[in-house]
């Protein structure tokens, strides 16, 4: 094995290999269900396939345009607005990015200074912190308030200072399925108003809401919009995490600061794809269907593990589901979540994770984008812990 002999300090000592990464990886080993990272294991709709299929037949494989087609970019504005009722703009506001991590990672270091705070809620996805502190930013954490993982609006105030340059949003929320409300998003634009911070909405589970909820986004709220990069994902949209196709939503005067820098990172994304998604895009209801298709998966979950020892923590979107584990170990999070791969052969992903300090909590994290019998296999496995 080869070995650089010189000396290298790390920008990110703590950091090793995502709980995403590591829980599959075990989950493969000890050929178990595998309900810990998050991604369908049920095909994508044959239409997608075959309009990828021809543009690349047509020809259309070879570099796009830096943000992104123009027919995708006028479908998302078009699509925006039928949703939000804010028209962004094709050419200014609009780029396509190679998923959605890849525009949170571009947001955060297009913006962010040596120095700059940035204020994230905890539990958080476990890309955001990275990001900060590589630019040499310093991330504050703000705690999502148990057992409903709710926003303290008066902690994140005591926590502004004139250092502040962007607050970091996640709703429908991964990992716990929480939603934002009406009066967060006021709460938040009363908070930045008159302020030089960013906001940072990570958005990718926008059509994944239960329950007659509404998806409250930064885009209904256009003082925020103004200040805001919103991130959304048509992998998760569209059950094709493997594509790695996204975008992004900004102002243009942020968008042209965006793109000084995505030019370098990706400069363009998959072509082909790009079209095809473009065309699928034509029917709404090839997407807001989906809230309607995981609550059934949710409910149907849900149902199969009634009978078990697992305490249920309510999940109002994304496709995961937390559950409480308190009434059957007291292991921690992560030696339990082992637990369950090696000896009865079920994956999920420990909360503990999301946060920057240990928080042990007794939760794991489920993933139901999964087929009838995945999910019927899981349960069973379950309900005999």
């Amino acid at each position: 094995m080869l070995q650089f002999d010189g000396e290298i300090p790390s920008k990110l000592p703590q950091v090793g290999l995502s709980i995403f990464a590591v829980m599959s990886k075990m989950a493969v080993e000890h050929q178990a269900v595998n309900l810990s990272q998050g991604f369908p294991d049920f095909p994508i709709a044959e239409q997608l396939i075959q309009r990828v299929n021809h543009y690349m037949k047509k020809g259309f494989n070879q570099y796009a345009p830096m943000p992104g087609i123009k027919p995708l970019r006028d479908a998302i504005s078009e699509k925006v607005y039928n949703s939000y009722q804010l028209r962004y703009d094709a050419e200014n506001e609009i780029t396509v990015t190679a998923g959605a991590t890849q525009a949170l990672y571009t947001a955060i270091t297009a913006f962010i200074r040596e120095g700059d705070e940035v204020i994230i809620f905890e539990p958080a996805y476990d890309s955001y912190a990275p990001a900060v502190k590589s630019c040499g930013g310093m991330v504050k954490y703000a705690s999502l308030t148990s057992p409903d993982f709710k926003y303290n609006w008066q902690e994140v105030r005591q926590m502004i200072t004139n250092r502040t340059r962007m607050i970091i949003i996640n709703s429908p929320h991964n990992p716990t399925g929480s939603l934002l409300t009406a009066e967060d998003l006021q709460q938040l634009e009363k908070l930045t108003r008159q302020t030089d911070i960013l906001v940072l909405s990570d958005e990718v589970y926008e059509h994944l809401v239960f329950d007659g909820k509404q998806h409250e986004s930064v885009c209904r709220y256009p003082e925020l919009a103004r200040r805001s990069l919103v991130v959304a994902s048509f992998g998760k949209t569209f059950h094709a995490t493997g594509w790695k196709l996204g975008y992004i939503l900004a102002p243009a005067n942020l968008m042209q600061e965006f793109r000084k820098l995505h030019q370098f990172v990706v400069f363009a994304v998959n072509t082909p794809i790009q079209y095809a998604i473009a065309d699928f895009l034509k029917d709404a209801e090839n997407f807001l269907q989906l809230g309607d298709f995981y609550q059934q998966k949710r409910d149907a979950f849900l149902e199969k593990i009634k009978s078990s020892k697992f305490k249920i923590i309510p999940s109002y979107g994304t496709y995961f589901q937390l559950l409480d584990y308190a009434a059957i170990s007291d292991l921690p999070e992560m030696e339990f979540a082992e637990k369950l791969i090696k000896e009865y052969g079920i994956a999920a992903v420990p909360i503990s994770p999301f946060y920057n300090r240990h928080n042990e909590q007794h939760l794991l994290r489920f993933c139901f984008a999964k087929t009838d019998e995945t999910l019927t296999k899981a349960a069973e496995i379950l309900c005999k812990i």
